[in-house]
């Protein structure tokens, strides 16, 4: 690890002007992803700034109904609090299976939107990747079995890592950022497109209203590993059909995958099993595999299914 200097910031305000520096400055939270990077040599800082102190770490309800959730909270006391769970039950089943328990406790709210891919091209000191500078997407004809089967034709074919991005997508949430320039609030579903000169300081939730939600993850194996893909549902009902609806897909494209024509399918139609089989393979139509992640198309589809037959209370497999 290269030597670096180190600034232990207690306020927003510090934390920001710590992070305006000539050279490379970047924010340590629960240190799960930065210090692995910098281990390896993928990110090399002449200044880490520890924004633990600096940044809210407790959750609070809004005026509006909704709740604040500030970015140092913990995992843990994410999956702990009891109003969030009752409120936004797809949030805390995104968070169950987060890594493990010790990096739940460990791990912050921020820390986990914020962590870079976790693609093994990007992180190979020895491949300066697109997202690492350079002009190239290694994956395109290299191993890519695990990248994106949506978003393709952009210039990177990473997954965005993130648990908790897709439900607060899902749930319409925004991202307050602070930088020298001041503080903003920001759509949940910009937020991942944006330069990552800004710093999260909050996630903003609107109240959910009479809504339904599922949670569907598909993984290799039960614990400690990534989602091949995943979704979150958040259903406006008018009795039994659908109003309206949110279907945001994880795990398979460069940013939480908002998929309109799955919404576009549920949308007038009663919350039941076929509609639920129509929304699924309105989801994947649009998908685009690379040469050795075809099998993920499938995945995604079910991921979707199940979602909204989890909404629906309907059981699944």
């Amino acid at each position: 690890m290269k030597a670096f200097a180190y600034v232990n910031a207690t306020s927003e305000r510090d934390a920001v002007a710590a992070l305006k520096f000539d050279g490379i400055a970047l924010p340590l939270a629960g240190g799960q992803d930065l210090l692995a990077r910098m281990k390896d040599y993928i990110d090399t800082p002449e200044r880490v700034v520890n924004v633990k102190n600096a940044l809210d770490r407790t959750a609070a309800p809004t005026s509006g109904g909704g709740w604040r959730i500030g970015a140092s909270m913990k995992i843990v006391d994410l999956l702990e609090h009891a109003d969030i769970g009752k409120m936004y039950p797809a949030i805390i089943a995104a968070a169950t299976d987060i890594g493990t328990p010790q990096i739940r406790h460990q791990g912050t709210v921020g820390g986990n939107l914020n962590q870079r891919p976790r693609c093994w091209y990007f992180r190979n000191e020895e491949f300066v990747c697109y997202k690492k500078g350079g002009s190239r997407c290694f994956a395109v004809n290299g191993e890519n079995q695990y990248h994106a089967i949506f978003g393709n034709d952009g210039p990177s074919h990473i997954v965005h890592p993130s648990s908790l991005a897709v439900p607060f997508v899902a749930y319409g949430a925004t991202f307050r950022v602070i930088g020298s320039k001041g503080e903003r609030e920001v759509a949940a579903a910009e937020y991942f497109t944006m330069p990552d000169d800004e710093l999260l300081t909050h996630v903003m939730l609107p109240a959910p209203g009479n809504v339904k939600t599922g949670h569907y993850e598909v993984r290799y194996k039960a614990s400690h590993d990534w989602p091949l893909a995943f979704t979150t549902v958040v259903l406006a009902m008018n009795g039994g059909i659908v109003q309206s609806g949110r279907v945001v897909l994880g795990a398979v494209a460069p940013v939480p995958w908002r998929s309109k024509p799955a919404e576009d399918a549920l949308a007038g139609k009663p919350l039941n099993e076929a509609t639920a089989a129509a929304a699924a393979e309105a989801a994947v139509s649009e998908a685009k595999p690379m040469s050795g992640n075809a099998y993920k198309v499938p995945i995604a589809r079910t991921a979707v299914k199940r979602a909204i037959l989890n909404a629906a209370g309907i059981k699944t497999v």
